[in-house]
């Protein structure tokens, strides 16, 4: 019989039976509180970490001329250490499929958190997707997007409540006025 070494059975031994156990710890969602050295990432993960049913309506207008409404999930979670969340949508219904995510993170030198989003959309993927603060207790994305050859302001707000949240996409219209495009629903499941 040859001699086992350590590094010849003990060890792939080891390996096999601690590999589940790291993937299970690394997979596992972070909660609000395992991000604590960022009070910036804690607060917004307070507010959206965790599933929620949503029920997005689109208003009748030039982006949406027959209105529109899709059903769908989300799944929110902290990601890269509790340095990012991550904002995972899918929906369909008579405004068509939407399927994508955010990812928001805090920058300590600008003050400011920082969203890339990416969508099903095959002409433009990806993109920056602007900066976002709170006001008060609402969470306000604004950001520029191509419209008939221009850039336009666009302006995304999170409101909370205690076991939901709405997200209103709105268009600026010049002279500070806004007009809303977009209502999501968003019910804790």
């Amino acid at each position: 019989m040859k001699h086992c070494s350590f590094v010849r059975c003990i060890l792939p031994t080891a390996i096999l039976f601690l590999s589940p156990l790291a993937a299970q710890q690394s997979s596992r969602p972070m909660d609000a509180s395992e991000s604590a050295q960022n009070p910036e990432m804690v607060r917004l993960a307070k507010a959206l970490v965790g599933d929620w049913n949503t029920t997005e309506t689109m208003e009748r207008g030039k982006f949406f001329p027959s209105g529109g409404s899709r059903r769908g999930i989300v799944h929110v979670r902290l990601a890269s250490g509790g340095n990012a969340l991550m904002y995972e949508v899918h929906s369909n219904g008579s405004a068509g499929e939407l399927d994508g995510f955010l990812t928001i993170w805090w920058d300590r030198g600008s003050h400011l958190y920082y969203l890339f989003a990416c969508f099903n959309d095959p002409n433009h993927p990806c993109r920056m997707r602007g900066t976002a603060h709170w006001v008060g207790e609402a969470f306000v994305n604004e950001y520029e997007a191509t419209v008939e050859g221009r850039k336009t302001k666009w302006q995304d707000t999170f409101t909370f409540a205690p076991d939901s949240h709405t997200l209103a996409a709105a268009v600026d219209l010049g002279n500070g006025a806004t007009k809303r495009i977009i209502t999501t629903t968003a019910t804790r499941r």
